[in-house]
C-alpha cells in the first residue's frame, strides 16, 4: 500500500493493514525492532525492501522479513506467533535466551505490540482482562516493554462493545509502567508522555469526536504540527 492509499483512507477509520503501514512509516531507517504477536506481526509486510530495518523475533532470529506465502512456506521459519516468515539476505539466527538478552539488554530501538488497555500515562495492560475464563499469555511482553528504547501499541481504539481502550487507568493487569510512547489505532494516532495525550493524526474522525468518545482521557490536538 501507497502513502497516498493511506492518505485518502484517512477520511474513515483504518483497516489493520493499514494501521500498519503508519507504523512502518514511522520506524526510523536502521532501526532494531521486535513485532509483538498479532496485529503488530502485519507491519514487516508493509516495510519497504530498502528501509535498513531489521526485525528481531522472540524466538531466535534477526532479518526477519514480510509473512511467507505458497511456495516461500517452511514450517521451521515462522516468527513468535507461529507464522510462517521470510528471511533477508544475512539473516542470523541464536537460541531463546540469546533473545532475551538482547530484549532485556536495551539492545532494541522499538517493540511494537498489542494491547488490551493503555493508560495516558503510558502503563501497558496487554497479557490478561483478568476473566476466570481468559487464559494469561504475557509470553516476553514484560521484557519487551520495558527493555526496548520505546514502546508503540496497535490497537483498536474501542472495544466490540464500545469501550475505550485508551483509559485514564488500567483496569487489567499490568505488563508494564509508562512504557509506551505511542499508541496506533484505526482512528487515530495518539502521543503519549509528561501531560495529556496528543493526538498527532486522525482517521475519519475529529479531535472533538474523540474526546466525546474518551471523556475521562485529556487529549490536545496536535494535528499538524511536528
Amino acid at each position: 500500500m501507497t502513502d497516498e492509499a493511506v492518505r485518502l483512507s484517512a477520511s474513515k477509520p483504518l483497516t489493520r493493514d493499514e494501521v500498519a503501514r503508519v507504523v512502518a512509516r514511522d520506524i526510523p531507517s536502521g532501526s532494531y525492532v521486535n513485532l509483538g504477536i498479532g496485529l503488530p506481526t502485519k507491519v514487516a509486510n508493509h516495510l519497504e525492501p530498502d528501509s535498513g530495518v531489521v526485525l528481531h523475533t522472540e524466538n531466535g532470529m534477526l532479518g526477519m522479513g514480510p509473512e511467507a506465502h505458497g511456495d516461500e512456506v517452511d514450517h521451521d521459519l515462522i516468527n513468535a506467533g507461529k507464522i510462517p516468515v521470510t528471511e533477508l539476505p544475512g539473516a542470523a539466527y541464536f537460541h531463546h535466551a540469546d533473545s532475551f538478552a538482547m530484549m532485556r539488554g536495551g539492545h532494541l530501538d522499538i517493540c511494537v505490540l498489542g494491547a488490551y488497555q493503555v493508560s495516558a500515562g503510558g502503563d501497558l495492560a496487554n497479557w490478561h482482562t483478568g476473566r476466570p475464563d481468559d487464559i494469561p499469555a504475557v509470553g516476553g511482553a514484560m521484557d519487551l516493554a520495558l527493555g526496548a528504547k520505546e514502546t508503540f501499541v496497535m490497537m483498536d481504539l474501542f472495544t466490540r462493545s464500545g469501550e475505550p481502550k485508551l483509559v485514564p487507568s488500567c483496569t487489567y493487569p499490568l505488563t508494564g509502567l509508562a512504557c509506551v510512547s505511542r499508541v496506533y489505532t484505526d482512528r487515530a494516532v495518539f502521543l503519549l508522555g509528561d501531560g495529556p495525550v496528543r493526538v498527532r493524526e486522525t482517521f475519519g474522525t475529529t479531535v472533538a469526536d474523540l474526546q466525546a468518545g474518551l471523556p475521562d482521557v485529556e487529549l490536545v490536538d496536535a494535528t499538524g504540527r511536528a
